[in-house]
């Protein structure tokens, strides 16, 4: 598995794979990205984590259309994923952010 951190009111849209664009023709699917249930905030914004199978090279994000972004070309980031380790080592540095299912309100923890 591979990881990235997207602030909210962020999406990710094209996703690329070591042949270039992922082709749902040739998969036969849609890549797996899941949204883990943790994050954590950095400079008062919120990072949720995210988790993507290894074919996964690259993903494009960029912020939800609002009504100030609607009539304009919003900013698009390729991001590059980090692993595991990555990962814990920016939790560790940060304050963690928890969503439990059951729950809407995000709950934040100090480590």
């Amino acid at each position: 598995m591979k990881y990235f951190f997207l602030a909210d009111g962020w999406t990710y849209g094209r996703v690329w794979e070591f042949g270039g664009l992922w082709d749902q023709a040739s998969w036969r699917r849609k890549p797996e990205i899941q949204r883990l249930n943790c994050g954590m905030v950095q400079q008062g914004e919120t990072l949720w984590l995210y988790a993507v199978e290894d074919a996964v090279l690259m993903l494009e994000v960029r912020p939800l259309p609002t009504k100030e972004t609607e009539s304009s070309i919003g900013q698009v980031i390729l991001k590059r994923l980090i692993s595991a380790e990555q990962v814990i080592e920016m939790l560790t540095r940060s304050q963690l952010v928890f969503n439990s299912a059951s729950q809407t309100n995000q709950s934040s923890i100090d480590n």
